[in-house]
């Protein structure tokens, strides 16, 4: 009686090979991986404000933190008042603050104003925005060359 080695079992080569129930996520990683360079690429280019004549000053920059999003409150000459793009009321200014910034908000605001607008307009957004509990905002001006 002979030993027959090699025949059957898992290691033998004649058997049928079990099927590989993982899934390869490399081709995922790599899908990921292109679409977060072409958002991160993209992403800057999304982001506009509107267009406001700003008043010209002899001022230095204003220092801000290299990462910081900056949360921006924009007056056109006609009045119109916006917290980044979206169009709000004086009235409605402070609550819309709350709503997308919350309470204890530590950053630093920036007023960009027309420097068309009467100073009375920039006063009630200042005094609404100061009223709502947030009172870090600088004003922008651009550099007179």
């Amino acid at each position: 009686m002979g030993l027959i080695l090699g025949s059957g079992g898992k290691g033998g080569r004649r058997g049928r090979r079990a099927l590989n129930a993982e899934i390869n996520v490399t081709p995922f990683v790599d899908v990921m991986l292109v679409l977060l360079i072409v958002f991160m690429i993209t992403a800057p280019l999304l982001v506009r404000g509107e267009d406001v004549a700003l008043p010209k000053t002899v001022s230095g920059p204003i220092k801000t933190e290299p990462n910081d999003a900056p949360l921006a409150i924009s007056v056109k000459a006609d009045g119109t008042i916006f917290i980044q793009n979206t169009e709000v009321t004086v009235d409605e200014l402070g609550a819309k603050l709350a709503a997308i910034i919350g309470e204890g908000y530590e950053q630093q605001m920036y007023l960009r104003a027309d420097e068309s607008v009467p100073y009375g307009r920039i006063m009630e957004v200042t005094s609404e925005v100061r009223a709502a509990g947030y009172t870090r905002l600088a004003f922008v001006t651009e550099q007179k060359k």
